[in-house]
């Protein structure tokens, strides 16, 4: 039976088809053995099913038939389970169409079953995707909308928050490593914006910076993004316009670019968007310009933490159980310092993907506009409970005086048997290091100044509005050193191209990783080497701290022909 068969039967009731969603099985495909490979295969072939929210499908019986054999690759598999065109429906009608699935995939296997996370592990935390409405398996094209809606953030109490498609954060976008992505995007904010695509190497048209080349978005207006994402990694996308205040009403959200030919069985997938929001007494959005320079210096932080635009969520995962936590920190000015109590974690990558060796670390440090790739498992005996905790990082004066401990997100094992530890494939990655014999040298300082016309930012002294920018050529190879001066630690972004952060003795820090925003301690610097590749324009460089770069702490490198 095919799928669109399977939609029109009479035990459905209703609509045309609703079976599989393409990230759902992407996700798994790095969980499990290729689709149908033996009972093992088949248990993951179940999870992806069981684990599908709502999408629509356009299969074949000669599909199915490959599908459950198991003589189709998992790229292919992504085209026949995609979610094209994707049509909602209700919930009951999903659990019906997931059981028929699982069913039609899963073989008896005995206690290779045992092997799949609990059902709705993940309900809480679990964010919204896009909706790809392209038919093409290499394209994924999807509308996205800035707007105001009100939000349950506190229990009880609508909050008017600044939202792409009217949910906090924005939608997860979910796309393959060289998939073509058009974003049609409007703007029903009451101010112009842009949607900047952080970390992503494109064109410098599709970068969302206003007026380099095209200028921001006006109320009404709207603009089609379209790019090819050229990297695997989790990317995400914000505003660059009046930066500070609009991500801190709400607009972020995460772009997962997926790598096809990443290992199997790294553990059950979860995206973590780390955020904080200013809400009043009253429900209200607190003041963008609260605290007025002393504010700015500092870096606004919101006084309630999310975790996907919540408050305090759960995880409930089988205990013994491994995790794979993608995490973005989407925050203007918090550093996310992560503790789980005991158990360590493994990072595996970063910014630009996985890094070339995994390290074990006991916490994670995410610091504004970072990412982080790290394996763990959070709880190793059945009915266990545990809380990952914000833990408070001294990135600068006041940063940690008086301040305790918050916790983020719950994790309670369910009351299951534990499960049996499993091995980790090997993720490590080849990075060449960038040769940087003759590269050009850049060096900048990050400054400040007390004017009469209030505080103003600045790199080598001179705000961002009467800043010069660095000369680069495509294909030049250059190394940047960045001195902070002041009394706070700077996270320090470069727009549209990875860089490879340097050691004092000027060799590449271990292990190698691509890097497009790195910190910048309390007195000290940063060295990095960078190559461009031949894609010119002028680019943007900033403190990611939004309030230091909205004060002027901001700059342009030119790339020419």
């Amino acid at each position: 039976m095919d799928s669109v068969a399977v939609c029109n039967t009479a035990l459905l009731g209703e609509g045309p088809c609703v079976v599989v969603e393409s990230h759902v099985a992407l996700q798994h495909e790095r969980a499990r053995p290729k689709l149908g490979a033996g009972c093992a295969g088949n248990a993951r072939n179940a999870a992806v099913v069981a684990r599908n929210r709502v999408g629509a499908v356009a299969g074949t019986a000669e599909n199915e038939r490959r599908l459950r054999a198991g003589s189709m690759a998992p790229t292919t598999a992504r085209t026949v389970l995609a979610a094209k065109p994707m049509v909602h429906r209700s919930p009951t009608v999903c659990r019906w169409l997931v059981l028929l699935s699982a069913a039609l995939l899963l073989p008896a296997c005995g206690d290779e079953a045992e092997t799949l996370p609990p059902a709705g592990w993940d309900d809480e935390v679990r964010l919204r995707e896009a909706i790809d409405r392209n038919p093409a398996a290499d394209v994924v094209e999807i509308d996205l909308t800035a707007r105001l809606a009100e939000v349950e953030i506190r229990p009880g109490t609508k909050t008017e928050v600044w939202t792409y498609d009217g949910g906090l954060p924005g939608p997860l976008i979910r796309a393959r490593r060289g998939d073509r992505l058009i974003v049609h995007f409007h703007n029903e904010l009451p101010e112009p914006t842009t949607v900047h695509w952080h970390g992503v190497r494109l064109p410098v048209e599709m970068d969302g910076a206003p007026d380099m080349p095209h200028p921001a978005v006006p109320p009404g207006g709207g603009f089609d993004y379209d790019f090819v994402v050229p990297d695997a990694g989790l990317f995400w996308y914000h505003p660059h316009v009046d930066s500070a205040a609009q991500v801190g009403r709400g607009l972020h959200g995460a772009l997962l670019v997926e790598d096809p030919d990443e290992p199997a069985g790294i553990g059950d997938e979860i995206v973590l968007v780390l955020a904080d929001i200013g809400i009043d007494e009253e429900g209200k959005l607190t003041p963008a310009d609260s605290g007025g320079d002393i504010g700015s210096l500092f870096g606004r932080e919101g006084n309630t933490l999310l975790v996907n635009g919540r408050v305090l969520p759960a995880l409930r995962p089988r205990a013994g159980q491994r995790q794979r936590w993608r995490i973005v920190n989407a925050a203007k000015s918090r550093y996310f310092w992560l503790d789980l109590g005991g158990p360590s974690f493994l990072r595996i990558g970063g910014d630009g993907g996985r890094t070339a060796k995994p390290v074990e670390i006991d916490r994670v440090l995410v610091a504004p506009g970072e990412r982080a790739d790290v394996v763990v498992t959070p709880v190793t005996e059945p009915g266990e409970a545990r809380m990952l905790r914000w833990i408070p990082f001294d990135r600068g004066y006041g940063a940690t005086y008086l301040r305790p401990d918050e916790d983020v997100l719950t994790i309670e094992a369910t009351p299951e048997t534990a499960a049996e530890p499993a091995s980790l494939p090997d993720v490590a990655r080849a990075i060449e290091p960038l040769d940087t014999a003759g590269a050009g040298q850049v060096s900048l300082a990050l400054t400040m100044e007390q004017t009469p016309d209030g505080l103003v930012l600045g790199i080598n002294g001179v705000p961002f509005e009467k800043s010069e920018p660095v000369i680069a050529a495509v294909g030049e190879t250059q190394v940047w050193l960045v001195e902070n001066t002041m009394a706070w630690a700077h996270p320090f972004h470069l727009h549209g191209f990875f860089f490879q952060v340097l050691g004092e003795d000027g060799a590449p820090v271990a292990p190698l990783e691509w890097k497009d925003t790195a910190n910048v301690p309390v007195d000290g610097k940063l060295r990095f080497a960078v190559r461009y590749d031949p894609r010119p324009g002028m680019w943007m460089f900033h403190c990611h701290v939004l309030d230091h770069a909205d004060a002027g702490m901001m700059g342009m490198v030119h790339v020419q022909k």
